[in-house]
């Protein structure tokens, strides 16, 4: 049993609903599979199931478990700095692409 780190600047949601949430009520809650740690306190970039740069979130919590299904998930709580700005998302997407998500064709 290991943990795997999320890089500092990478908050990806996997699920609409989560991100909908967090943009529309300023706190939201993501899960995640598997043991993760997340850097609590800090602000990192938020994006979009479809690798999309969207927001600054700060990390509030983060709470790795096994469920009752048996499954190692850690759910990550955080609330909403600010939406970036078009120019800013532009910038942040092309630099996870290279540097986290791999290279776009």
């Amino acid at each position: 049993m290991g943990f795997s780190t999320e890089f500092n600047s990478v908050c990806k949601f996997k699920s609409e609903q989560e991100l909908y949430e967090l943009l529309e009520y300023g706190r939201g809650k993501m899960v995640k599979s598997g043991f993760r740690v997340f850097p609590t306190g800090q602000k990192v970039i938020a994006y979009t199931p479809g690798n999309q740069a969207i927001a600054i979130v700060r990390i509030l919590a983060s709470i790795a478990e096994i469920n009752f299904q048996g499954e190692e998930v850690t759910e990550v709580e955080m609330e909403l700095v600010r939406k970036l700005t078009e120019e800013e998302a532009a910038v942040q997407t092309a630099l996870a692409h290279e540097m986290f998500f791999g290279e776009r064709s």
